[in-house]
């Protein structure tokens, strides 16, 4: 089992940045590749962005690309999300997945039927 518990989200004006951070606890972190999605009101849950086992593969969505950065930090057993230049239309709440891989994989999964866990969400607003 592997718990999932997100931080970091709030309310930032557009064009402000903010960092969300995941922390696992229970099996050995660097076995699995992570991913942060989103669920804006009204609306189905989106991929934004997912990182491999290995930590050499990453894939991004394109609205998010250039603006948001996916690191993890093994020893903290911890995947943050950067996200800078933020927009109105980024408002959502944003969920960690973890996806039981091998360490050396550099496969990234990159929809949610792929994930075995999930946080249980931050809430992230964007003011215009």
């Amino acid at each position: 089992q592997v718990q999932l518990v997100e931080s970091g989200g709030g309310l930032v004006q557009t064009g402000g940045s903010l960092r969300l951070s995941c922390a696992a606890s229970g099996r050995t972190f660097s076995s699995y590749a992570m991913g942060w999605f989103r669920q804006a009101p009204g609306k189905e849950r989106e991929f934004v962005v997912a990182i491999s086992a290995s930590g050499g593969g990453t894939y991004y969505a394109d609205t998010v690309k250039g603006r948001f950065a996916i690191t993890t930090d093994n020893a903290k057993n911890t995947v943050y999300l950067q996200m800078h230049n933020l927009r109105p239309e980024d408002t959502a709440v944003y969920y960690c997945a973890a996806d039981l891989s091998d360490s050396e994989s550099y496969y990234v999964p990159i929809e949610a039927y792929e994930y075995d866990y999930w946080g249980q969400g931050t809430q992230v607003t964007v003011s215009s």
